[in-house]
């Protein structure tokens, strides 16, 4: 990744946390709950005409890797 599409990555991820708190506290409470390889984290999404999308994946040692790197950057701010 370039470091201008880095830079606006992070200035994108701060906005996206001052308008969406919670996700974050989420995503934490996801990762410090014992999060373990195999569970299933499943995201909905529902449109404004009421159209609705699911999506799940199953849990890697990797995706946990990827939450703990999210929760201590979140630790670090």
């Amino acid at each position: 990744m370039n470091p201008m599409d880095m830079m606006q990555f992070v200035s994108r991820i701060s906005i996206f946390k001052q308008q969406h708190p919670k996700f974050g506290a989420f995503l934490s409470s996801i990762a410090n709950s014992g999060v373990k390889e195999g569970d299933i984290l499943e995201v909905k999404y529902i449109s404004n005409e009421g159209g609705e999308r699911v999506a799940n994946i199953k849990l890697t040692n990797d995706d946990i890797e990827t939450l703990n790197l999210l929760k201590n950057m979140r630790k670090s701010q």
